[in-house]
Order: structure tokens, then sequence, then C-alpha cells
């Protein structure tokens, strides 16, 4: 178990932040050992069709038996959403005392693969190998990860704005508790069971930072106590990333999820009653078309006529405009509890 021991100026200091070098560095695992990752295993599959030319060896090297990965790997998000170059920039500056450290803590307590026997050289090759890792990490991003990101950082952003919602409306217990069963929040202090670790990082005014990742399947600190706190932790959504189309590809065959089912559709629309079941959570036009298979201004002109009903609240954040089912929408989708003999005055004043 790891604790994080949190301040109040540390819980002030909250902070959510997107990592494109540590979304990359998670793929990897997903590509070691694809029994843990169902739901990316789509990405897996593509992925793989398309890294001809790439060390994969020394990729896969990076990725302890336990699933560990080098902490330099995964740089602490400086801004809200890094580059991906200036992350890597950052991993390849690393001084090669700290690259060691990373690098063989991956393996301890064994000895690290022959891909990586460098790390316990010299500093020297220790450059040597840091360099030749990043330019196969830039070669991969490129290949696999690359062409995603978009739609993955629609998923991640839409994450970031429900955890701030739990964490305005509840507080961090609240915030952590629907994160992960591996979480929980006591009195000050964030456990993460099931690591590697044993060890507490008191924050001491540093902050927590909170990473959202479609990778990861479960909680990842830091490997090293040494580092700040932050948190990796797999976010709400992700089936959507890699999920087909449906066979009908127009918004016209009922709720998505919705517990209103066919006469919700009939008092909305087929398009509008599929529209707003999938509105539980925040989000933008562009990722409601992507999962659709339509176009923005399509989805556009059902979420005026939500919104003018009063079914759908809608709130800027940053570049996006996010609609989510308003307390009346969540009603009508939700499950109907009265009996069906008793009128219900309510419904029909509204």
């Amino acid at each position: 178990m790891i604790r994080f021991v949190l301040g109040v100026e540390d819980l002030a200091d909250t902070r959510f932040a997107l990592s494109p070098l540590g979304e990359t560095m998670e793929s990897l695992r997903v590509l070691r050992d694809p029994g843990r990752y169902a739901l990316q295993l789509p990405w897996r599959r593509g992925a793989l069709r398309r890294l001809t030319g790439v060390d994969t060896t020394l990729l896969m090297a990076l990725v302890g038996d336990r699933h560990a990965i080098p902490d330099h790997l995964t740089p602490r998000p400086e801004t809200f959403a890094p580059r991906f170059d200036d992350q890597l920039a950052a991993a390849r500056a690393a001084p090669p005392g700290r690259v060691r450290r990373d690098l063989l803590a991956v393996h301890a307590p064994g000895p690290p693969p022959a891909a990586l026997a460098d790390a316990a050289a010299d500093d020297a090759r220790v450059a040597r190998l840091n360099d030749a890792i990043c330019d196969e990490l830039r070669r991969y991003w490129h290949i696999a990860v690359r062409p995603h990101w978009p739609q993955m950082r629609l998923v991640l952003e839409a994450d970031m704005t429900y955890r701030a919602r739990r964490l305005a409306t509840g507080g961090a217990r609240a915030l952590f508790a629907g994160m992960h069963p591996n979480l929980r929040w006591d009195d000050g202090v964030l456990h993460i069971d099931k690591m590697i670790g044993r060890h507490t990082v008191h924050a001491a005014g540093r902050g927590l930072l909170l990473v959202p990742s479609v990778f990861a399947h479960k909680p990842a600190p830091p490997v090293s106590p040494d580092e700040p706190p932050l948190l990796v932790y797999p976010s709400r959504g992700v089936a959507t990333l890699w999920r087909p189309a449906p066979a009908d590809t127009a918004p016209a065959t009922g709720a998505d999820g919705g517990g209103g089912g066919d006469a919700l559709a009939a008092l909305l629309g087929a398009p509008r009653a599929r529209l707003l079941g999938m509105l539980g959570e925040p989000l933008p036009t562009v990722e409601i078309a992507r999962r659709l298979s339509v176009t923005p201004s399509a989805v556009s002109q059902h979420l005026k006529i939500l919104h003018a009903a009063g079914l759908v609240a809608r709130a800027r954040d940053g570049r996006h405009m996010l609609y989510r089912r308003s307390p009346l929408g969540d009603r009508l989708t939700g499950p109907h509890t009265a009996p069906e003999t008793t009128p219900e005055p309510s419904m029909c004043s509204k």
C-alpha cells in the first residue's frame, strides 16, 4: 500500500492534467499484458498491425514483470495539457543517475532485461540508452497513440469535468470513492491498495496531481517515494473510444441506456431519446457526434431542442461546450417507480 498524506493546502492545490507521454507509457502495458485490458483490445489489434520498424523489444523492456514503468518517462505535467514533445524533452534531459535508478527500479529486485543492460553501466552509456528509448517512444507515439489522441482527449476532459463536479459537491471523500475500489480516503490520508511499493508520501504543500488515463486499469502512483504526489487513474468512458459504431449509424433507434425505452422515443423522437440517454456524463458536441457517427451540426440541432425543453444543461469548459442531462432529464430517463394506475400531475405540469 502507498499512502499520500494531504493537508488542507494540498487539497486546495489538487488539480487535474493530461499527459500524452504518460498515456503512451501506459499503453505499453496493454501491449505487454492484454488479458488485463479487455476494453483496449480493439486499439491493441490496430496498433500491432502498424508497428513495423519500431523496436518493440526495447519498448516492452520498459514494463516490469509487475507492470511498473520508469518514473522519468512519466514526467509530472507542468501545465494542464502539455505537448508530447515537451514531455519527451524533459524525459530525455533526465540526469543519468535518475535514469539508472528508474530503469533498474522497474525490474527490481531482479536484473534488467538484455535490452536495458546498459542501465547498470556508466553515465555515458546510460545517457545513450535513454536517447534510444526516447527515439523509439517518439516513433511509437506517432504510429500508435497520436492518431487517437483528439478522441482520447475528449474522453479524458469529460472525465475530469465529472470528477471536478464530484469534488465540488461531495468533497475529497466523494471524489476518491468513485474513482476506483483500490482508493480509500480516511482522515486526510489517501490509501492506494494493491501496490508494489510500501511507503508513505507527505505532500507537505506540494498538492496532488490527478491524471486520468484511457489505458490504466487501476490507480498508478510514481514508483519512487521521492516523487511529489501524483495519481494516474482509469478514466470513465473508455469503452466508447474503441466501440464500433452501431449498425444503424443515424441516431434513430431509441435512447442509449435510458430507462424510458420505447415510450421515451415516442415522446421525444428516437434521435433525441438516444441522445438524452447518452448524456449522463458531460460531453461536447464533437464527441457525441463521433459516438453516433453523425455530423456535429445534426447533433447541435437536437441539443438545441433538448436544452430549450429543460432536459439538457450546458456549460462551457475551455474550448468546448459540454452538455449533460438536467435533473428533469434524469427523471425522464430514469426508472418509473409509481404504479401505472397512479396519475402524476407533476409530469403533466412540466
